[in-house]
Protein backbone atom coordinates (compact mmCIF):
# COMPACT_ATOMS: atom_id res chain seq x y z
CA UNK A 1 0.00 0.00 0.00
CA UNK A 2 1.29 3.45 -0.90
CA UNK A 3 2.00 5.80 2.00
CA UNK A 4 -0.36 8.80 2.26
CA UNK A 5 0.96 12.06 0.79
CA UNK A 6 1.21 15.07 3.08
CA UNK A 7 -1.48 17.57 1.99
CA UNK A 8 1.04 20.39 2.30
CA UNK A 9 3.23 18.64 -0.27
CA UNK A 10 0.27 18.41 -2.63
CA UNK A 11 -0.60 22.06 -2.00
CA UNK A 12 2.96 23.11 -2.81
CA UNK A 13 3.05 21.01 -6.00
CA UNK A 14 -0.29 22.39 -7.22
CA UNK A 15 0.73 25.93 -6.40
CA UNK A 16 4.05 25.49 -8.18
CA UNK A 17 2.38 24.25 -11.37
CA UNK A 18 0.03 27.23 -11.30
CA UNK A 19 2.85 29.74 -10.77
CA UNK A 20 5.14 28.23 -13.39
CA UNK A 21 2.36 28.14 -15.97
CA UNK A 22 1.56 31.82 -15.32
CA UNK A 23 5.14 33.13 -15.28
CA UNK A 24 6.86 31.08 -17.97
CA UNK A 25 5.34 33.03 -20.91
CA UNK A 26 6.49 36.34 -19.37
CA UNK A 27 10.21 35.55 -19.08
CA UNK A 28 13.01 34.77 -21.55
CA UNK A 29 14.37 31.28 -22.05
CA UNK A 30 16.16 30.22 -18.88
CA UNK A 31 14.51 33.04 -16.97
CA UNK A 32 12.36 30.81 -14.75
CA UNK A 33 13.74 28.09 -12.46
CA UNK A 34 11.61 25.65 -10.49
CA UNK A 35 13.34 22.25 -10.20
CA UNK A 36 15.01 21.46 -6.85
CA UNK A 37 18.50 21.40 -8.36
CA UNK A 38 17.96 24.85 -9.89
CA UNK A 39 16.32 26.53 -6.87
CA UNK A 40 18.60 25.11 -4.16
CA UNK A 41 21.31 27.77 -4.74
CA UNK A 42 18.70 30.38 -3.79
CA UNK A 43 17.55 28.73 -0.56
CA UNK A 44 19.42 31.15 1.73
CA UNK A 45 21.50 34.30 1.78
CA UNK A 46 24.64 34.88 3.86
CA UNK A 47 22.77 33.55 6.91
CA UNK A 48 23.17 29.87 6.05
CA UNK A 49 21.68 28.49 9.27
CA UNK A 50 18.15 28.83 7.84
CA UNK A 51 17.17 27.52 4.41
CA UNK A 52 14.03 27.24 2.30
CA UNK A 53 13.55 26.54 -1.41
CA UNK A 54 11.04 28.79 -3.21
CA UNK A 55 8.35 27.59 -5.60
CA UNK A 56 10.25 29.26 -8.42
CA UNK A 57 12.98 31.76 -9.16
CA UNK A 58 12.27 34.48 -11.73
CA UNK A 59 15.24 36.10 -13.49
CA UNK A 60 13.80 39.01 -15.49
CA UNK A 61 15.97 41.06 -17.83
CA UNK A 62 13.74 44.11 -18.38
CA UNK A 63 11.53 46.36 -16.29
CA UNK A 64 8.50 45.22 -18.26
CA UNK A 65 9.23 41.66 -17.20
CA UNK A 66 9.58 42.70 -13.55
CA UNK A 67 6.28 44.53 -13.72
CA UNK A 68 4.58 41.55 -15.34
CA UNK A 69 5.91 39.12 -12.73
CA UNK A 70 4.73 41.35 -9.88
CA UNK A 71 1.26 41.76 -11.40
CA UNK A 72 0.81 38.01 -11.88
CA UNK A 73 2.02 37.21 -8.37
CA UNK A 74 -0.26 39.89 -6.93
CA UNK A 75 -3.25 38.52 -8.83
CA UNK A 76 -2.50 34.98 -7.61
CA UNK A 77 -1.70 36.17 -4.04
CA UNK A 78 1.77 34.64 -4.33
CA UNK A 79 4.50 36.03 -2.02
CA UNK A 80 7.53 37.66 -3.69
CA UNK A 81 11.02 37.91 -2.21
CA UNK A 82 13.40 40.20 -4.10
CA UNK A 83 17.04 39.08 -4.15
CA UNK A 84 20.28 40.73 -5.23
CA UNK A 85 23.65 39.07 -4.65
CA UNK A 86 22.48 37.14 -1.58
CA UNK A 87 25.25 38.52 0.67
CA UNK A 88 22.86 39.66 3.44
CA UNK A 89 23.51 38.28 6.91
CA UNK A 90 20.06 38.30 8.53
CA UNK A 91 18.04 36.01 6.25
CA UNK A 92 16.29 38.91 4.54
CA UNK A 93 16.46 37.16 1.16
CA UNK A 94 15.47 33.72 2.42
CA UNK A 95 12.68 32.46 0.13
CA UNK A 96 9.06 31.86 1.04
CA UNK A 97 8.01 28.20 0.76
CA UNK A 98 4.96 29.12 -1.32
CA UNK A 99 6.46 32.14 -3.02
CA UNK A 100 8.60 33.37 -5.89
CA UNK A 101 12.16 34.62 -5.51
CA UNK A 102 12.62 37.61 -7.81
CA UNK A 103 16.32 37.65 -8.72
CA UNK A 104 17.48 41.06 -9.92
CA UNK A 105 21.06 40.00 -10.67
CA UNK A 106 20.68 40.81 -14.38
CA UNK A 107 20.00 44.49 -13.66
CA UNK A 108 23.72 45.22 -13.46
CA UNK A 109 24.34 48.26 -15.67
CA UNK A 110 25.77 51.63 -14.65
CA UNK A 111 23.44 53.95 -16.52
CA UNK A 112 25.21 57.30 -16.07
CA UNK A 113 28.08 58.96 -14.24
CA UNK A 114 27.69 62.72 -13.90
CA UNK A 115 30.95 64.22 -12.59
CA UNK A 116 29.50 67.74 -12.57
CA UNK A 117 26.61 66.94 -10.24
CA UNK A 118 28.68 64.19 -8.60
CA UNK A 119 26.05 61.51 -9.03
CA UNK A 120 25.76 58.05 -10.52
CA UNK A 121 22.57 56.43 -11.78
CA UNK A 122 22.79 52.66 -11.57
CA UNK A 123 20.61 49.58 -11.77
CA UNK A 124 19.93 47.70 -8.56
CA UNK A 125 22.21 44.75 -9.40
CA UNK A 126 25.37 46.86 -9.75
CA UNK A 127 28.04 45.89 -7.22
CA UNK A 128 28.87 48.48 -4.59
CA UNK A 129 32.57 48.56 -5.51
CA UNK A 130 31.79 48.82 -9.25
CA UNK A 131 30.34 52.30 -8.69
CA UNK A 132 33.61 53.58 -7.27
CA UNK A 133 35.57 51.87 -10.04
CA UNK A 134 33.43 53.61 -12.68
CA UNK A 135 33.73 56.98 -10.94
CA UNK A 136 37.49 56.75 -10.34
CA UNK A 137 38.51 58.40 -13.67
CA UNK A 138 36.68 61.54 -12.49
CA UNK A 139 38.42 61.57 -9.09
CA UNK A 140 35.19 60.48 -7.38
CA UNK A 141 33.94 57.46 -5.44
CA UNK A 142 30.89 56.08 -3.60
CA UNK A 143 31.51 56.36 0.15
CA UNK A 144 29.50 53.54 1.83
CA UNK A 145 31.81 50.52 1.80
CA UNK A 146 30.44 47.38 3.46
CA UNK A 147 32.99 44.60 3.87
CA UNK A 148 31.14 42.66 1.16
CA UNK A 149 31.42 45.57 -1.29
CA UNK A 150 33.23 43.46 -3.87
CA UNK A 151 30.04 41.37 -4.21
CA UNK A 152 27.03 43.09 -2.60
CA UNK A 153 24.67 45.09 -4.81
CA UNK A 154 23.39 48.63 -4.45
CA UNK A 155 19.79 47.35 -4.36
CA UNK A 156 20.66 45.20 -1.37
CA UNK A 157 22.45 48.15 0.23
CA UNK A 158 19.24 50.16 -0.12
CA UNK A 159 17.20 47.34 1.40
CA UNK A 160 19.47 47.06 4.44
CA UNK A 161 20.69 50.68 4.71
CA UNK A 162 24.26 49.36 4.64
CA UNK A 163 27.24 51.24 6.03
CA UNK A 164 30.86 50.16 6.19
CA UNK A 165 34.11 51.18 7.83
CA UNK A 166 33.83 54.78 6.61
CA UNK A 167 30.20 55.34 7.63
CA UNK A 168 31.20 57.37 10.71
CA UNK A 169 32.30 60.33 8.58
CA UNK A 170 30.39 59.76 5.34
CA UNK A 171 27.15 58.18 6.53
CA UNK A 172 25.08 55.13 5.67
CA UNK A 173 23.34 54.30 2.39
CA UNK A 174 20.43 56.63 3.28
CA UNK A 175 22.79 59.61 3.50
CA UNK A 176 24.35 58.84 0.11
CA UNK A 177 21.26 58.10 -2.01
CA UNK A 178 19.25 60.80 -3.78
CA UNK A 179 16.58 58.81 -5.58
CA UNK A 180 15.16 55.29 -5.68
CA UNK A 181 12.95 54.07 -8.50
CA UNK A 182 11.09 50.78 -8.64
CA UNK A 183 7.70 49.07 -8.45
CA UNK A 184 5.07 48.36 -5.85
CA UNK A 185 3.82 44.83 -5.28
CA UNK A 186 0.95 45.58 -7.71
CA UNK A 187 3.49 46.35 -10.45
CA UNK A 188 2.91 50.11 -10.31
CA UNK A 189 5.96 52.37 -10.86
CA UNK A 190 7.14 54.45 -7.92
CA UNK A 191 9.88 57.10 -7.63
CA UNK A 192 11.06 58.18 -4.20
CA UNK A 193 13.40 61.06 -3.45
CA UNK A 194 14.79 63.46 -6.02
CA UNK A 195 18.03 64.37 -7.73
CA UNK A 196 17.61 67.74 -6.06
CA UNK A 197 18.64 68.23 -2.45
CA UNK A 198 15.05 68.05 -1.27
CA UNK A 199 11.73 66.72 -2.51
CA UNK A 200 8.17 67.87 -1.76
CA UNK A 201 5.88 65.83 0.45
CA UNK A 202 6.67 63.10 2.93
CA UNK A 203 10.21 61.72 3.01
CA UNK A 204 9.19 58.26 1.85
CA UNK A 205 12.65 57.40 0.64
CA UNK A 206 13.80 57.36 4.25
CA UNK A 207 11.04 54.81 4.87
CA UNK A 208 12.00 52.57 1.96
CA UNK A 209 15.77 52.65 2.53
CA UNK A 210 16.29 50.00 5.19
CA UNK A 211 12.84 48.43 4.74
CA UNK A 212 14.37 45.07 3.71
CA UNK A 213 12.32 44.58 0.56
CA UNK A 214 8.99 44.75 2.37
CA UNK A 215 7.58 47.91 0.76
CA UNK A 216 8.71 48.04 -2.88
CA UNK A 217 11.08 46.44 -5.39
CA UNK A 218 14.04 48.70 -6.16
CA UNK A 219 15.30 48.69 -9.76
CA UNK A 220 17.29 51.92 -10.11
CA UNK A 221 19.21 54.09 -7.66
CA UNK A 222 20.80 57.54 -7.99
CA UNK A 223 23.70 57.89 -5.55
CA UNK A 224 25.95 60.72 -4.46
CA UNK A 225 29.63 60.61 -5.32
CA UNK A 226 32.32 62.33 -3.27
CA UNK A 227 35.81 63.49 -4.26
CA UNK A 228 38.64 61.13 -3.49
CA UNK A 229 40.71 62.66 -0.68
CA UNK A 230 44.20 63.85 -1.54
CA UNK A 231 45.62 61.72 1.25
CA UNK A 232 44.49 59.10 3.74
CA UNK A 233 46.52 57.65 6.62
CA UNK A 234 45.57 55.07 9.22
CA UNK A 235 46.62 54.65 12.85
CA UNK A 236 46.83 51.16 14.34
CA UNK A 237 46.66 51.48 18.13
CA UNK A 238 47.19 48.54 20.49
CA UNK A 239 45.64 48.18 23.95
CA UNK A 240 46.32 45.68 26.71
CA UNK A 241 42.74 45.90 27.97
CA UNK A 242 39.42 46.01 26.09
CA UNK A 243 38.03 48.62 28.45
CA UNK A 244 40.88 50.99 27.64
CA UNK A 245 40.23 50.47 23.92
CA UNK A 246 36.50 51.13 24.35
CA UNK A 247 37.14 54.23 26.41
CA UNK A 248 39.63 55.44 23.77
CA UNK A 249 36.87 55.38 21.13
CA UNK A 250 34.69 57.63 23.28
CA UNK A 251 37.68 59.89 23.98
CA UNK A 252 38.41 60.42 20.28
CA UNK A 253 34.83 61.49 19.58
CA UNK A 254 34.71 63.60 22.76
CA UNK A 255 37.79 65.46 21.51
CA UNK A 256 35.73 66.71 18.58
CA UNK A 257 37.44 64.44 16.04
CA UNK A 258 35.37 62.60 13.42
CA UNK A 259 37.74 60.08 11.82
CA UNK A 260 37.10 58.75 8.34
CA UNK A 261 37.01 55.33 9.97
CA UNK A 262 37.21 54.09 13.56
CA UNK A 263 37.16 50.32 13.96
CA UNK A 264 37.86 47.96 16.84
CA UNK A 265 38.86 44.28 16.89
CA UNK A 266 39.45 42.05 19.88
CA UNK A 267 42.30 39.57 20.23
CA UNK A 268 40.51 36.46 18.86
CA UNK A 269 39.63 38.41 15.73
CA UNK A 270 43.07 39.91 15.19
CA UNK A 271 44.65 36.48 15.54
CA UNK A 272 42.25 35.04 12.95
CA UNK A 273 42.75 37.80 10.38
CA UNK A 274 46.51 38.08 10.85
CA UNK A 275 46.92 34.41 10.00
CA UNK A 276 44.78 35.01 6.89
CA UNK A 277 46.05 38.30 5.39
CA UNK A 278 49.24 39.14 7.34
CA UNK A 279 48.20 42.74 7.94
CA UNK A 280 50.88 43.36 10.57
CA UNK A 281 48.54 43.38 13.58
CA UNK A 282 49.87 43.33 17.14
CA UNK A 283 48.97 39.82 18.34
CA UNK A 284 49.89 40.62 21.93
CA UNK A 285 47.15 43.27 22.18
CA UNK A 286 43.81 42.48 23.79
CA UNK A 287 42.22 44.89 21.30
CA UNK A 288 43.33 47.16 18.48
CA UNK A 289 41.80 50.29 17.01
CA UNK A 290 42.09 51.39 13.39
CA UNK A 291 41.64 55.17 13.13
CA UNK A 292 41.78 56.78 9.70
CA UNK A 293 42.11 60.42 8.70
CA UNK A 294 41.57 61.71 5.16
CA UNK A 295 41.62 65.09 3.43
CA UNK A 296 44.42 67.44 2.41
CA UNK A 297 47.95 66.56 3.58
CA UNK A 298 47.81 69.40 6.09
CA UNK A 299 44.45 68.29 7.49
CA UNK A 300 45.59 64.67 7.76
CA UNK A 301 48.84 65.54 9.52
CA UNK A 302 47.04 67.68 12.09
CA UNK A 303 44.29 65.12 12.73
CA UNK A 304 46.67 62.16 12.97
CA UNK A 305 48.66 64.09 15.58
CA UNK A 306 45.57 64.90 17.63
CA UNK A 307 44.25 61.34 17.48
CA UNK A 308 47.62 59.91 18.47
CA UNK A 309 47.70 62.16 21.53
CA UNK A 310 44.19 61.09 22.57
CA UNK A 311 44.99 57.40 22.07
CA UNK A 312 48.20 57.59 24.11
CA UNK A 313 46.36 59.39 26.92
CA UNK A 314 43.72 56.64 26.83
CA UNK A 315 46.36 53.97 27.43
CA UNK A 316 47.51 52.77 24.02
CA UNK A 317 50.54 50.49 24.44
CA UNK A 318 51.70 50.94 20.83
CA UNK A 319 50.81 53.22 17.92
CA UNK A 320 51.73 52.67 14.28
CA UNK A 321 50.85 55.14 11.53
CA UNK A 322 50.70 54.01 7.89
CA UNK A 323 53.68 55.37 5.98
CA UNK A 324 52.22 55.00 2.50
CA UNK A 325 49.07 53.90 0.69
CA UNK A 326 50.18 50.26 0.51
CA UNK A 327 50.57 50.07 4.29
CA UNK A 328 47.24 51.83 4.86
CA UNK A 329 45.48 49.27 2.69
CA UNK A 330 47.30 46.47 4.51
CA UNK A 331 46.04 47.77 7.86
CA UNK A 332 42.49 47.75 6.50
CA UNK A 333 42.83 44.39 4.74
CA UNK A 334 42.42 42.55 8.02
CA UNK A 335 39.25 44.42 8.94
CA UNK A 336 37.81 43.99 5.45
CA UNK A 337 38.51 40.25 5.56
CA UNK A 338 37.31 39.62 9.10
CA UNK A 339 34.35 37.50 8.02
CA UNK A 340 36.40 35.50 5.52
CA UNK A 341 39.09 34.86 8.12
CA UNK A 342 36.50 33.66 10.61
CA UNK A 343 35.27 31.13 8.06
CA UNK A 344 38.72 29.51 8.20
CA UNK A 345 38.58 28.82 11.94
CA UNK A 346 34.99 27.61 12.35
CA UNK A 347 32.58 25.45 10.31
CA UNK A 348 29.90 28.13 10.73
CA UNK A 349 29.42 31.49 12.36
CA UNK A 350 26.49 33.77 13.10
CA UNK A 351 27.28 37.46 12.76
CA UNK A 352 25.23 39.65 15.06
CA UNK A 353 24.62 43.34 14.39
CA UNK A 354 23.48 45.40 17.35
CA UNK A 355 24.31 48.98 18.29
CA UNK A 356 25.09 50.53 21.66
CA UNK A 357 26.19 53.94 22.97
CA UNK A 358 29.94 54.31 22.37
CA UNK A 359 30.65 54.64 26.08
CA UNK A 360 29.34 51.08 26.63
CA UNK A 361 31.75 49.35 24.21
CA UNK A 362 33.86 47.85 26.97
CA UNK A 363 30.76 46.81 28.94
CA UNK A 364 29.31 44.85 26.04
CA UNK A 365 32.65 43.18 25.28
CA UNK A 366 32.96 42.01 28.86
CA UNK A 367 29.35 40.83 28.80
CA UNK A 368 30.04 38.84 25.62
CA UNK A 369 33.09 37.24 27.26
CA UNK A 370 30.84 36.04 30.09
CA UNK A 371 28.33 34.72 27.53
CA UNK A 372 31.05 32.65 25.87
CA UNK A 373 31.35 30.67 29.11
CA UNK A 374 27.58 30.54 29.63
CA UNK A 375 26.85 29.07 26.19
CA UNK A 376 30.18 27.25 25.77
CA UNK A 377 30.84 28.84 22.37
CA UNK A 378 33.62 31.10 21.11
CA UNK A 379 33.00 34.61 19.83
CA UNK A 380 35.30 36.92 17.82
CA UNK A 381 34.43 40.61 17.80
CA UNK A 382 34.80 43.38 15.27
CA UNK A 383 33.05 46.73 15.75
CA UNK A 384 32.27 49.84 13.78
CA UNK A 385 33.40 51.40 17.03
CA UNK A 386 32.92 55.01 16.00
CA UNK A 387 29.15 54.66 15.78
CA UNK A 388 28.71 51.80 18.27
CA UNK A 389 27.78 49.16 15.69
CA UNK A 390 28.79 45.70 16.93
CA UNK A 391 29.57 42.64 14.82
CA UNK A 392 30.18 39.75 17.23
CA UNK A 393 30.78 36.52 15.27
CA UNK A 394 29.56 33.50 17.24
CA UNK A 395 31.42 30.35 16.16
CA UNK A 396 29.52 27.06 15.96
CA UNK A 397 28.88 23.92 13.91
CA UNK A 398 25.48 23.93 12.21
CA UNK A 399 25.63 20.13 11.90
CA UNK A 400 25.18 19.95 15.68
CA UNK A 401 21.58 20.95 16.55
CA UNK A 402 22.57 21.70 20.15
CA UNK A 403 25.32 24.09 19.04
CA UNK A 404 22.88 25.87 16.72
CA UNK A 405 20.40 26.22 19.58
CA UNK A 406 23.06 27.59 21.93
CA UNK A 407 24.22 29.95 19.20
CA UNK A 408 20.69 31.31 18.79
CA UNK A 409 20.41 31.87 22.56
CA UNK A 410 23.85 33.51 22.60
CA UNK A 411 22.86 35.89 19.80
CA UNK A 412 19.55 36.77 21.45
CA UNK A 413 21.40 37.46 24.69
CA UNK A 414 23.79 39.88 22.93
CA UNK A 415 20.88 41.72 21.33
CA UNK A 416 18.84 41.98 24.53
CA UNK A 417 21.89 43.17 26.47
CA UNK A 418 22.53 45.79 23.78
CA UNK A 419 18.98 47.10 24.12
CA UNK A 420 19.31 47.17 27.90
CA UNK A 421 22.46 49.29 27.49
CA UNK A 422 20.51 51.86 25.47
CA UNK A 423 21.11 50.42 22.00
CA UNK A 424 19.11 48.62 19.35
CA UNK A 425 18.96 45.14 17.83
CA UNK A 426 20.35 46.06 14.43
CA UNK A 427 22.68 48.59 12.87
CA UNK A 428 23.14 47.74 9.20
CA UNK A 429 22.50 44.02 8.58
CA UNK A 430 18.74 44.19 9.02
CA UNK A 431 16.27 42.13 11.01
CA UNK A 432 15.30 39.55 8.37
CA UNK A 433 14.38 36.30 10.11
CA UNK A 434 17.40 36.28 12.40
CA UNK A 435 16.28 39.05 14.78
CA UNK A 436 12.50 38.63 14.66
CA UNK A 437 12.32 37.44 18.27
CA UNK A 438 14.56 40.26 19.45
CA UNK A 439 12.15 42.78 17.94
CA UNK A 440 9.67 41.48 20.53
CA UNK A 441 12.11 42.56 23.22
CA UNK A 442 12.83 46.05 21.93
CA UNK A 443 9.42 47.18 20.68
CA UNK A 444 6.09 47.13 22.47
CA UNK A 445 2.99 45.71 20.71
CA UNK A 446 1.71 49.21 19.92
CA UNK A 447 4.99 50.13 18.24
CA UNK A 448 5.03 46.96 16.16
CA UNK A 449 1.45 47.65 15.06
CA UNK A 450 2.56 51.05 13.74
CA UNK A 451 5.22 49.26 11.69
CA UNK A 452 2.57 46.94 10.29
CA UNK A 453 0.53 50.02 9.42
CA UNK A 454 3.31 51.29 7.17
CA UNK A 455 3.64 47.84 5.64
CA UNK A 456 -0.10 47.71 4.85
CA UNK A 457 0.00 51.18 3.27
CA UNK A 458 2.48 49.89 0.67
CA UNK A 459 1.44 46.23 0.52
CA UNK A 460 -2.08 45.59 1.80
CA UNK A 461 -1.96 41.82 1.19
CA UNK A 462 1.45 41.41 2.78
CA UNK A 463 3.00 39.70 -0.25
CA UNK A 464 6.43 41.39 -0.38
CA UNK A 465 8.95 39.50 1.75
CA UNK A 466 6.32 38.30 4.24
CA UNK A 467 7.22 36.88 7.64
CA UNK A 468 10.29 39.07 8.00
CA UNK A 469 11.33 42.07 10.15
CA UNK A 470 8.09 42.68 12.11
CA UNK A 471 7.03 39.86 14.48
CA UNK A 472 3.34 39.11 14.99
CA UNK A 473 1.66 39.24 18.39
CA UNK A 474 1.40 35.44 18.40
CA UNK A 475 5.07 35.01 17.65
CA UNK A 476 6.06 37.38 20.44
CA UNK A 477 3.73 35.64 22.88
CA UNK A 478 5.25 32.24 22.07
CA UNK A 479 8.76 33.65 22.35
CA UNK A 480 7.89 35.12 25.75
CA UNK A 481 6.61 31.75 26.98
CA UNK A 482 9.80 30.06 25.79
CA UNK A 483 11.98 32.56 27.66
CA UNK A 484 9.95 32.13 30.84
CA UNK A 485 10.20 28.32 30.62
CA UNK A 486 13.95 28.52 30.05
CA UNK A 487 14.58 31.16 32.68
CA UNK A 488 16.08 33.42 30.00
CA UNK A 489 14.45 36.73 30.92
CA UNK A 490 17.29 39.03 32.03
CA UNK A 491 15.86 42.53 31.64
CA UNK A 492 12.14 42.45 32.58
CA UNK A 493 11.88 46.24 32.29
CA UNK A 494 12.25 46.14 28.48
CA UNK A 495 9.18 46.30 26.19
CA UNK A 496 8.23 42.81 25.13
CA UNK A 497 5.56 40.29 24.12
Amino acid sequence: MNAPVDPSVLERADRQRQVVAALAPLLPEGGLLWTPEDTTPYECDGLTAYRQRPLAVALPETEDQVRAVLRVCHALAVPVVARGAGTGLSGGAMPHALGVTLSLARFNRILAIDPVSRTARVQCGVRNLAISEAAAPYGLYYAPDPSSQIACTIGGNVAENSGGVHCLKYGLTLHNVLQVRGYTVEGEPVTLGSRALDTPGYDLMAVVVGSEGMLAVTLEVTVKLVPKPQLARCIMASFDDVRKAGDAVAAVIAAGIIPAGLEMMDKPMTVAVEDFVHAGYDLSAEAILLCESDGTPEEVEEEIGRMSEVLRAAGATAIAVSRDEAERLRFWSGRKNAFSATGRISPDYMCMDSTIPRKRLADILQAIQAMEKKYNLRCANVFHAGDGNLHPLILFDANDPDQLHRCELFGADILETSVAMGGTVTGEHGVGVEKLNSMCVQFAPEEREQMFGIKRAFDAQGLLNPGKVIPTLNRCAEYGKMLVRGGQIKHPDLPRF
